[in-house]
């Protein structure tokens, strides 16, 4: 985690800002994106999405507020660095899903079913989907997520069966298998109260046994 010193995005120039410091790359810009999604999701989930400020989403992580609404329009779509982190990994996993492979097996390594799924703790993702029944912003975000899921899903598909990009088949499973991934997210978070972590997991595996005869 940063120091606590305030870190702000340069200004372009001969590798250095107005400050005189050097500018920060790509890398360092998305690392710092994905630490404001972590530090917004274990606020919104501790006090509430009205009570949480912009200021306090960058004193978590050492950045002024000023750099948080650089990077981001709203509050709100702080998580997107998350759900787009987990896009990435379920979409290598379905390039290097070998034929007669089982699909939960497949797909342990992005939803990490024993433990953590691609960003916050189980937990932290529980709270975030629960939140976005009730948040409009957090809806928004959640939905777009999905929205940007399926052509990935769908890329990924088509490359691992030897497809077009534009064949209708990985299209249609692609967005089966979105469907299942947010209805088991959904189903495990709106509902009653679980076992950390083992709702959501057992949510998984129950959405995947039924999605994995259309996709194999």
């Amino acid at each position: 985690m940063p120091d606590g010193r305030q870190t702000e995005v340069q200004a372009p120039g001969r590798g250095r800002g107005r400050t005189g410091r050097p500018r920060l790359t790509e890398q360092r810009k998305a690392e710092i994106r994905l630490e404001i999604a972590r530090a917004a999701v274990e606020l919104f989930v501790a006090q509430g999405v009205a009570a949480t400020t912009g200021e306090q989403i960058g004193q978590a992580v050492g950045v002024s507020s000023r750099t948080v609404w650089r990077y981001f329009p709203s509050k709100e779509s702080c998580v997107s660095p998350l759900f787009a982190a987990g896009i990435d990994k379920i979409a290598a996993c379905l390039r290097e899903w070998g034929h007669g492979r089982p699909l939960e097996e497949a797909l342990a390594p992005a939803l990490d079913i024993g433990g953590r799924v691609g960003g916050p703790g189980i937990p932290e993702l529980r709270e975030l989907v629960r939140l976005t029944r009730t948040e409009p912003g957090l809806r928004a975000a959640w939905l777009q997520a999905h929205d940007e899921a399926e052509p990935a899903f769908a890329r990924a598909l088509a490359a691992r069966a030897g497809l077009p990009a534009d064949d209708v088949r990985p299209v249609i499973q692609a967005a089966m298998l979105n469907a299942v991934l947010r209805a088991a997210a959904e189903r495990d978070a709106w509902g009653g109260p679980a076992e950390v972590g083992a709702g959501l997991a057992e949510s998984f595996r129950s959405a995947l046994a039924v999605a994995e005869a259309g996709l194999s």
